[in-house]
């Protein structure tokens, strides 16, 4: 059953594409991130997501300063956990500060915090993540949690910098 007839064409469509042996670049990058979700490959992540910045073209970024804007970029992971059907929460609350993504895949809980740098990866990222103890949160749910620090640059516009840490839970 289908919400609308919207959403019956574009599933058979993509569908259609995929088992047709037609499948074009973006599809491919969905199937290869849904893969590497499903292997638990995340520090493969960081090439697939590095492939999807480099396919935007370079005219989107002119005459405006959609680079330097940690929401764009946060965005553009959003969007692609979301059209995968992950259960996904974009600033989500602590007592300490907001988490940029929260992906539950698998039992496992994913955290992302994304920062923007001038050039190199300086470790922001990750270290707000710790700093505001966000896993603290999931912690008591027995899952593994998994810090993920994606820093991007202005100048390249694209990922610089792609930390992933395991926490413990509570014993």
């Amino acid at each position: 059953r289908f919400p609308n007839e919207e959403v019956r064409q574009s599933l058979y469509g993509a569908l259609l594409e995929v088992w047709g042996g037609r499948c074009g670049v973006e599809s491919r990058n969905m199937l290869n991130l849904y893969a590497l979700l499903e292997r638990h490959d995340l520090a493969g992540l960081k090439e697939v997501f590095h492939a999807f910045f480099a396919s935007i073209p370079h005219q989107w970024y002119t005459k405006n300063k959609l680079a330097e804007y940690e929401g764009y970029y946060a965005s553009v992971f959003y969007s692609y956990f979301m059209a995968l059907g992950m259960d996904v929460r974009v600033e989500d609350a602590s007592n300490l500060g907001r988490i940029d993504m929260m992906v539950r895949l698998g039992g496992r809980i994913l955290l992302f915090e994304f920062k923007v740098v001038d050039g190199e990866a300086q470790g922001s990222a990750m270290q707000q993540l710790k700093d505001k103890c966000y896993a603290d949160k999931y912690r008591a749910e027995g899952l593994p949690v998994y810090l993920i620090g994606v820093e991007f640059s202005k100048k390249t516009r694209n990922v610089v910098g792609f930390a992933v840490e395991a926490v413990s839970s509570l014993s």
